[in-house]
């Protein structure tokens, strides 16, 4: 064997070995997400705060006060506004909650009922005879809409009773929330401390030929994460207010309850607006009904929100700052969220970030590399 093909076998020996490395390291990290999920939560929660809160520590400091001195400050305020809002907004959220669940069984016999007269009217007369001249059986057109309205009205009651009972033994999903809310203010004021020196330490880490590639892709996540996580979350605080304001004073029951969840569920691009439509929608039929007048205005605000959040909102708050499509970004956080719950949407955004900022570096690098700029091979057109 050649001194070449030594030395080509030796390369591609040493990237095979990398490659297995990269691919056992990520495979491990996957499991160990997968299996840590319930408790790491408020750990993730709390990194996040961190992170997102470091730059107005860096302008405290640049005021005169030490990293810790600000790192309280910062920490102090933050809970007492949150418990502020918790306070004022609980005792709502808790009283049309626990309406909502008793008025859950009366609101679904109402809408099968709704949903039986409108499949009566539909097999009416005109109906009917609209089904006679394009040929379609008439006489089990009636039997069928009220099998399959029947069908509706039982699996919506099953899915309630469900729900209630998943409540009921819901005790790890309480144990989980008050750790939430218990570890992840700590994480975040010994995250905001050590920041700074996390980030050196870790720059050092690296090794000096890797060096300035990583720093540039850290930016350019640090870029991505940053404005797509504060935009994001202005997208879910207007949305929340828009949407409980607004069907609470049109006088939609349990409307403050839909604003806040959609506004909750808004950090998933559209999937708040879209659940506050159906919610309203259902809610404003089965209490204003035969009147259309509070369905039309439940409609009205809710569309009006899902054209801001679409053409205002998400455009100018989040833009492309992730750089991955919203329909890439829905799919990677309905898929974190079956695989690892709660900490998997914590963890989608910044993956995905950070996966789209190292794809566009090795896309820049191949588009620069002999691979791509050479040379035909002789038999090659």
């Amino acid at each position: 064997m050649s001194e070449r093909e030594m030395g080509e076998a030796r390369v591609s020996n040493a990237l095979d070995r990398r490659l297995a490395f990269w691919t056992a390291t990520i495979l491990l990290v996957f499991a160990l997400f997968y299996f840590l999920s319930a408790v790491l939560a408020p750990f993730l929660a709390g990194l996040a705060l961190g992170y997102l809160l470091d730059p107005v520590a860096d302008r405290l400091q640049t005021l005169g006060l030490s990293r810790l001195g600000a790192s309280f400050a910062i920490l102090t305020v933050f809970v007492v506004l949150a418990a502020a809002i918790v306070l004022l907004v609980a005792p709502v959220l808790t009283r049309q909650f626990s309406e909502f669940l008793e008025s859950l069984p009366g609101y679904l016999t109402t809408l099968q009922g709704l949903l039986t007269h409108v499949s009566r009217e539909a097999t009416g007369d005109f109906m009917r005879s609209v089904y006679e001249k394009l040929g379609l059986p008439v006489s089990d057109a009636s039997l069928d809409t009220q099998k399959y309205v029947n069908d509706l009205a039982s699996e919506a009651a099953r899915m309630g009773a469900a729900f209630l009972k998943s409540l009921v033994s819901g005790g790890a999903a309480l144990v989980n929330m008050v750790s939430l809310v218990v570890i992840t203010p700590v994480v975040a004021f010994y995250i905001l401390l050590d920041w700074d020196d996390m980030v050196a330490t870790l720059d050092q880490l690296t090794p000096p030929r890797y060096r300035d590639d990583v720093r540039a892709i850290a930016r350019d996540i640090d870029r991505a994460l940053a404005g797509f996580l504060r935009g994001q979350a202005l997208v879910c605080l207007f949305l929340g207010l828009w949407y409980s304001i607004g069907l609470s004073l049109i006088g939609l029951n349990f409307g403050f309850l839909i604003g806040v969840s959609a506004g909750v569920l808004s950090f998933v691009p559209y999937v708040g607006s879209i659940t506050a439509f159906v919610l309203s929608i259902i809610v404003a039929l089965v209490q204003g009904w035969p009147d259309w007048r509070l369905l039309a205005m439940a409609v009205a605000v809710v569309s009006t929100g899902l054209f801001l959040d679409g053409n205002v909102l998400s455009p100018r708050l989040v833009g492309g700052s992730i750089g991955v499509h919203p329909v890439w970004l829905m799919f990677a956080l309905l898929a974190a969220g079956s695989l690892f719950g709660f900490t998997g949407l914590l963890l989608a955004a910044p993956v995905a970030a950070a996966l789209g900022v190292i794809l566009r570096f090795a896309v820049r690098r191949y588009r620069q590399s002999a691979l791509f700029l050479g040379p035909a091979a002789p038999g090659e057109s």
